[in-house]
């Protein structure tokens, strides 16, 4: 639960800090984004680490359960990154793609429906990832 409000807490601020930079002109940009990401890099691996250390917080006349955070936890995980990079690398795939068809269908519209199975082709990567997840989770 500490993880969790860990987490929360991190992503709060960094809108609340967006929010307050919006409009201004800064001297260095990309120094204030790089702080911005270390930080909030910093802060939620430190609230994914608390949250799945789980055992650090239980009570001593708890029953621990067997293997809480070997499999299931771990399938977990697995699940959530493999949709989470699948989707990362479609929406990667889209954007080239997408700006290409953009071009070409500007210059001969009447290739529309071959950029369309293009795209079609790019967003099949993130559904890949989507039935990676299921069929781990399956397992589960």
């Amino acid at each position: 639960m500490l993880g969790l409000m860990i987490c929360c807490f991190t992503v709060g601020t960094m809108l609340l800090a967006g929010y307050g930079l919006k409009g201004k002109r800064v001297s260095n940009p990309r120094g204030i984004l790089g702080a911005a990401i270390l930080v909030s890099g910093a802060l939620m691996l430190l609230g994914v680490t608390l949250s799945l250390s789980g055992s650090a917080w239980a009570s001593e006349g708890a029953p621990k359960a067997a293997g809480a955070l070997g499999a299931s936890g771990l399938g977990f995980i697995g699940a959530s990154l493999s949709t989470g990079l699948a989707c990362l690398g479609a929406g990667v795939a889209v954007s080239g793609v997408g700006a290409a068809a953009l071009g070409l269908v500007g210059e001969k519209p009447q290739m529309l429906g071959t950029t369309l199975i293009y795209l079609g082709l790019a967003e099949g990567i993130a559904i890949y990832g989507v039935i990676v997840s299921l069929l781990i989770m399956g397992k589960m």
